[in-house]
Order: structure tokens, then C-alpha cells, then sequence
């Protein structure tokens, strides 16, 4: 280096994180300050500036940095960083550290001080060695030494392998998920293979497998190696919602990926080992295209399970006459008149074993539900009361949405009960369902709702438990955004025209003069401009810069607070997470505003955020086991900080709807702040006052169907503050994204080359095949 100088070598410095000042994510480098807690250096400062190839630091944790000492010509003294490691304590501190961590139930930090003070810093052996030691810990209850005798007879291998892993900058959480797969086993495994890593433990990147392997001499043009980059690049690509990959992009990508520190590694050694992935069937090549197992069986056993409903006749059928008579009566029922297409859209549904409902805002496709679901009773003479039905009579009506809140919005506009897909049937937590072939759903008439949320893997996993009797009708937006998971499943379905549907043009509400709806199906139509964004009753554009925009959602919503306006009724969405205007801070500054820091007020501080009673959150992750699910927004209700005298351990109270569920400190990573959420965890969501921030930093993420989704969450009041020439700008970007995937390739050589089955024989591949 031309501006540094070395001063000192083989030095170490123990420390924790002040802040790091820059981040190079792609080639792990950073810049940091460090708080030195301890070091064998002569010179005086208690910060220091360390930079290295080291990754993100825990601000939670301390760490041993080993390395020299530099003087920078410009910034002055520095530490260059050549290895690292966090530090894993033998003191009482680390001992009741460890006592106290995730790994044991029910055991926080107050309970671990008692039992080192008592048993001493031995104390792990001694509870080993005779768990009756703990029967004389002062306070200790016998459920508590129970679970504690427990837990380290099941990590008594664990201190070993944590400390060995921590050599390699591993965290506890990694150690835990590591130690779970291998036990004994891990460390030689990630002497002898790391990659394999990459293939077992989630969350295990590939360059990380790297980092280890520098350090155990293994060749980089190791057949490990490019098979773990083979299996990395795909498990990338689901971030990007692809099914697949072409096989020739997929050797570019590994290729780019492996080849990073120009390795001699060709195309031909690349695709060598993706045959022999092929062969391990840990890939899948089908038609040049490359498959993670679990995607292809997904794809394909959806479009025959397509087959299998489509292909039944539909038994029952009523004439028009019949039809035009029931639907009737169901308008004066109601109060309502059908329009046209809706009453083709209900005749067509009650005469396809499937049929897909499509069509904008305001174009009633709740109230062709309803009109579907009322009909099929009269005919079938069947009750849409479910008093009329016990234990012996299955209620026939089965209502379905991928959310909590998309549920909950069809359970209130039908009056029928809906569920979740996930436990509709019966979801456990991790990867397996009670409803599948062998154990189907019961019911005689199926409507899943927003369907464009439903992912290949989902969509795989409903239809094989529909039995083959069953109706089923799908209802969704094309427009919106597609699923977060892989595949574009509704879009596929309709693109491949071999399943019946109907699409809903009319628009009702805008002719109630909602100003909402028709900027919505001017954007799907291309039709936005400057003079669709003027103010009416339920719209409003507020023009700002960029600087400001945060400022003005704040204002928005503190004036909406001070009129007593329910913030479960209002919901800010923005686009992106990190930025001046992204999701954590307009999050920080609009509680900072409606729900402060007060005596009368409990909280809670985690690394990134702080909890309070009256928040409102976000659950970011499936939690099966309490019924709560990705996207459900609730309330804080109350705080239990940890009690000495009654082992009280923390917990969070969360109000989702009528349901209550309590959170301990380590699972707060499942909750965030919903003053403002992303568009995506929107989807299926509906709010009486929608707030939008639009400004030219969301520039990459902003897209028609983004935009289209966000805007047509709002129900009777919208509001959109920022840029207006960046809001026009995005409604004109169509996603160019392509989501590779064959599901309607698929279902038109299933359902429409022939009706005789076909068998294909397996190709033949060699290496040459993919150059």
C-alpha cells in the first residue's frame, strides 16, 4: 500500500463494535471503530479504526482481532485486520452468558447468576457430573433444573464445537444450526468439506464456504466446490422468483461466481459437475433447464394435478333459464343487480370443475363470489349456515386465502368462514402438511383468493389435496405484483388458456365516483398522466422534495392521530427498508411521534429497534404454532420485563385481532414496526387510509405493478406525497424482470398435444450439451 506504513506486527486486539463506517457487502471488506477492551499494543487510544476482509459485526458481541498496526498518511493510525474471531468467554461472565442464551429454555440471566454463584465456574461439569447439584441452588425451581439437566446432556458436545467454529468468525446462532446437523461430526466436516455446508444448513453461504476452505488448504478447483456454487446460484435465483435457470446462464453465474479470483476453472469443469448433480439428483435438467429437486416435482406435479380436476366432467349442470331464475333471487335478496359479464362469470364457474375469476378494483369480484357461492347452495340444496351442520355433516363451503388478513377480508365480505392456505392444510411449521393426496380436503366447493400471492411450492401443495370432486374456483389480480416465492402461478394459469376463466372489465365503484378505482385501471390501461393525479374527495398528491417526504408522512399521519383516526385504519407503504426514506425510518420517526417514550409506557430495546406498548407490528414470519402468520399486524399490549422472585422471563404481548401471542426476547427478530410496511406485505391487505411516499430514491424499485398493488390497497382515502414526475415515471415501467418458469409450456403439452399419455424418454446429456 503506497499511504500506509506497518509499525507493529502479530498483535491482537479485543474489542466491540462503535460503528462501522464503510462496507464493501460484495468483497466482504469493511472499515470500523472499535472500543478496545483489551490488546498486547503499547499505544494509549481507547478506539481504534480497523478495516479487513471481515463481514458485518454484532454490535452485541466482542470480538479478537489479530493483525498489525499501520499508519494511514491521511487518516493516521489504523489496525489491518488479517484474521478475526469472537471472543468466547471462560469467566463468570461468559458462563452465565452461555447459561442464559437460547439454548436453554426458560434459564435468563438473573437464574444463570444464581447458579454460578453457587456452583462456581465449574459449574457446567458439576451439573454434568451429578444433576443434583442444582436440587440446592437457592430459588431454582424443579421444572427450571429440569429443563436445565436436560438441555446440557442434549449441547454437552456444543461448547466444544462453538468455540472451535468461533475460530472461524461463526456466531452462536450458526453454531447451534450447525451442531444440530453434524454434532460430533461438524468440525471434521468443515475441515474436510466445508461445502457441504452449503447443501445442509440454511443460511450457509457459499462465500463463507470459501473463507473456510482458504484456511483448511483445499483446492479451489475442487469438484466439492463447484457443486456447492452450482446449488448456491440456484437457491440465489429464488430471490428473484425463478423457477428454474437456463442451463447456460446457470454455468455463467456459477462461473462468474467461482471465478471471481480468476480460478482456473472452465465451462466444461462447471457443467461436468451439474451432470453429476444431475446424476446425485440433488438438480434436476430438464429440456436445457436447470431445477433445485423440490421446484421441478412442485411445477410438474401442479399441471397434473390441473389435469386430474380440469379433465373431470362436471356433473351437475343447470340450464340458463335455471340459472337466470336462482340468480334472481338471490338480487332481491340482496338489494343488488348483476351485470353482464358477472352473470356469465357465475354461470361459467357453476359449469367448470375449475374456472379462474381475474378483474381490477371495483369490478365486483366479491360480489360474483357471493353470487357463485349462493347459486352452487340452491342448486346442490345445501345451506350456507354452518349451525346446520356437526361432526357427521361436512360443511361443503371451503373459503381460502395465503394470508392472515386476505382471510379475514373474504370471511367479511362473504359472511363465510375463510382460512389461511397454510392451515387450510395443516402446515406444521417446516415443510410438510396433513392435507395431501392421501389425507384430502372435505368440502364440496373451494375459492381461493388472492391468488397471485400463491407461489409454485404452494400451489403444488393445495391442489394435490383437493380431491378430484371437489369445485374449485380461483379469484385474483393479474396486474398486482406476483408472488414473493417462486413462479408467476395465476399469470402461467391464464397465459396457458387451457383453464377456463373469465375476466371482469366493468367498473362499478367508479361510478360511485371513486377517484381511487379509476386511477387504478388507468394505470393498468397506460393511460396515468399529470392530469390523473389532480385532487378529488378520496385523492390527494402532495408535491414535495425528496428531503422533505418523511417529514410530510409524519405530518399526515400526526393530523390524522390528533382527529382520533384508529392508526389500525391508516397505513403508510412504502417500497424500500434502507434509505432516507425507507420503511425502518419513517417506522422510528412516525412512533417517535404517536406512541413516545413515557413513563407510563413499558419498553423493550432489541439491537435494531424499540418495542412499546401500544405499537403497532408486524409479524415477519410464519408462527404456525400461535396462528400467526407472515404479514399479520397487531398491537403491543404488554411488556413483562424479568422478574427475580417470580422468574419472569421477558416476554412481549402482541394483540393480533382477538388472538393473543407472547414473544420472549429471542424471537422479537419476528416482529418489526407497521407504522409503515413494505408494498409487498400489503398484498391482500385492504386499509380505509393509505399514505404512499414517491420519490426518485425508490427509483429502481419503482414499477407499474408495484404501484398498481399499493395504490389499490387504499379503500377510501388516498394519499401520495413526493415527486410526481418519479410516481408517473414508475406507473410507465413495466417489470422487465422475467421469471423463468414452465408451468404453461407445461399445461399445454399436458392438456392440449394429446390425450394420450406420453412417455419421454430421458435425454441423453454430455457436457457439451450446455456450451
Amino acid at each position: 500500500m503506497e499511504n500506509v506504513k506497518a509499525i507493529e506486527r502479530n498483535s491482537f486486539i479485543k474489542g466491540e463494535l462503535v460503528h462501522t463506517i464503510f462496507e464493501n457487502e460484495a468483497e466482504h471488506f469493511s472499515i470500523a471503530k472499535i472500543k478496545i477492551l483489551d490488546t498486547n499494543e503499547a499505544f494509549e487510544e481507547s478506539e481504534m479504526v480497523i478495516k479487513g476482509y471481515f463481514t458485518r459485526l454484532d454490535p452485541s458481541e466482542i470480538y479478537l482481532f489479530y493483525g498489525s498496526v499501520i499508519e494511514h498518511k491521511k487518516f493516521g493510525k489504523q489496525y489491518q485486520v488479517d484474521h478475526y474471531q469472537r471472543f468466547v468467554p471462560d469467566t463468570k461472565d461468559g458462563l452465565v452468558a452461555y447459561l442464559s442464551s437460547d439454548l436453554f429454555y426458560g434459564i435468563g440471566k438473573k437464574t444463570a447468576e444464581k447458579i454460578v454463584d453457587y456452583l462456581g465456574e465449574t459449574a457446567v461439569s458439576k451439573i454434568l457430573n451429578d444433576s443434583s447439584v442444582l436440587d440446592k441452588v437457592p430459588g431454582l425451581t424443579k421444572d427450571r433444573a429440569a429443563q436445565l439437566k436436560q438441555g446440557l446432556k442434549e449441547h454437552q458436545g456444543f461448547e466444544h464445537v462453538v468455540v472451535h467454529l468461533s475460530k472461524y468468525g461463526f456466531g452462536l446462532k450458526m453454531a447451534q444450526k450447525i451442531y444440530q446437523a453434524y454434532k460430533q461430526d461438524a468440525i471434521e466436516i468443515l475441515h474436510k468439506n466445508p461445502y457441504q455446508y452449503v447443501f445442509d444448513i440454511e443460511g450457509f453461504g457459499f462465500l463463507r464456504a470459501d473463507e473456510v476452505a482458504k484456511q483448511n488448504d483445499i483446492p479451489l478447483n475442487h469438484p466439492s466446490r463447484i457443486q456447492a456454487g452450482c446449488i448456491y446460484v440456484l437457491h440465489h435465483s429464488l430471490q428473484n422468483g425463478h423457477v428454474f435457470l437456463p442451463i447456460k446462464q446457470h454455468i455463467i453465474e456459477v462461473d462468474q461466481l467461482i471465478n471471481g479470483q480468476m480460478y482456473d476453472i472452465s465451462f466444461d469443469d462447471i457443467s461436468r459437475e451439474i451432470l453429476e448433480l444431475n446424476e446425485q439428483k440433488k438438480v434436476i435438467v430438464v429440456d436445457s433447464n436447470v431445477y433445485l429437486p423440490s421446484l421441478y416435482f412442485a411445477e410438474s406435479g401442479f399441471c397434473s394435478q390441473i389435469k386430474r380436476i380440469v379433465e373431470k366432467e362436471q356433473e351437475t349442470q343447470v340450464s340458463s333459464a335455471e340459472l337466470m331464475k336462482i340468480v334472481g333471487s338471490i338480487e332481491e335478496e340482496e338489494s343488488l343487480s348483476y351485470g353482464r359479464e358477472q352473470f356469465q362469470a357465475i354461470e361459467k364457474a357453476l359449469s367448470s370443475k375449475l374456472m379462474i375469476l381475474t378483474g381490477g378494483p371495483g369490478t365486483g369480484k366479491t360480489t360474483v363470489i357471493k353470487g357463485i357461492i349462493k347459486s352452487y347452495g340452491e342448486i346442490h340444496d345445501l345451506s350456507l349456515d354452518q349451525k346446520d351442520y356437526d361432526e357427521n355433516k361436512t360443511y361443503p363451503f371451503v373459503l381460502a386465502a395465503p394470508t392472515g388478513r386476505a382471510a379475514k377480508r373474504i370471511n367479511e365480505s362473504t359472511g363465510l368462514p375463510a382460512v389461511t392456505i397454510h392451515r387450510l392444510l395443516g402446515w406444521n411449521g417446516h415443510e410438510s402438511f396433513e392435507k395431501d393426496e392421501n389425507n384430502p380436503l372435505s368440502g364440496q366447493l373451494l375459492v381461493i383468493d388472492e391468488f397471485s400471492m400463491v407461489d409454485t411450492w404452494l400451489a403444488y401443495q393445495l391442489f394435490k389435496a383437493i380431491p378430484t370432486d371437489m369445485q374449485v374456483l380461483i379469484v385474483g389480480d393479474e396486474d398486482q405484483l406476483p408472488s414473493v416465492g417462486p413462479g408467476q402461478v395465476l399469470s402461467d394459469l391464464l397465459t396457458s388458456g387451457q383453464v377456463p376463466s373469465v375476466k371482469l372489465e366493468e367498473v362499478y365503484r367508479q361510478k360511485e365516483g371513486s377517484k381511487i378505482i379509476q386511477l387504478a385501471h388507468e394505470i393498468k390501461k397506460n393511460q396515468c398522466t399529470m392530469d390523473s393525479i389532480v385532487k378529488e374527495a378520496d385523492f390527494n398528491f402532495i408535491a414535495c422534495r425528496e428531503q422533505h417526504v418523511v417529514d410530510v408522512v409524519i405530518q399526515i399521519v400526526q393530523k390524522a392521530h390528533e382527529k382520533g383516526v384508529d392508526l389500525k385504519d391508516l397505513q403508510v407503504l412504502a417500497p424500500m427498508y434502507r434509505s432516507h426514506a425507507g420503511i425502518h425510518r419513517i417506522n422510528e420517526e412516525i412512533q417517535k411521534v404517536v406512541n413516545p417514550n413515557s413513563k407510563q409506557k413499558r419498553e423493550i430495546r432489541t439491537k435494531d429497534m424499540i418495542f412499546r406498548t401500544g405499537d403497532k407490528v408486524i409479524q415477519l414470519v410464519n408462527q404456525p404454532e400461535d396462528g400467526v402468520f407472515n404479514g399479520d399486524i397487531g398491537e403491543i399490549t404488554a411488556i413483562f420485563q424479568e422478574d427475580e422472585s417470580s422468574e419472569q422471563v421477558e416476554q412481549v404481548i402482541v394483540l393480533f385481532d382477538e388472538k393473543e401471542v407472547a414473544y420472549e426476547r429471542k424471537d422479537l427478530n419476528n416482529l418489526m414496526h407497521a407504522y409503515c410496511t413494505s408494498i409487498h406485505k400489503s398484498q391482500g391487505s385492504e386499509f380505509p387510509i393509505v399514505v404512499i411516499p414517491v420519490v426518485p430514491g425508490y427509483r429502481r424499485m419503482l414499477r407499474k405493478n408495484l404501484l398498481y398493488t399499493a395504490i389499490t390497497r387504499s379503500k377510501k382515502s388516498l394519499i401520495l406525497c413526493g415527486d410526481k414526475q418519479a410516481f408517473i415515471q414508475g406507473v410507465r415501467e413495466e417489470d422487465t424482470n422475467k421469471r423463468y418458469s414452465a408451468l404453461s409450456d407445461q399445461l399445454i403439452k399436458m392438456l392440449n398435444i394429446s390425450k394420450e399419455s406420453i412417455e419421454t424418454e430421458e435425454e441423453e446429456l454430455s457436457p457439451y450439451d450446455f456450451l
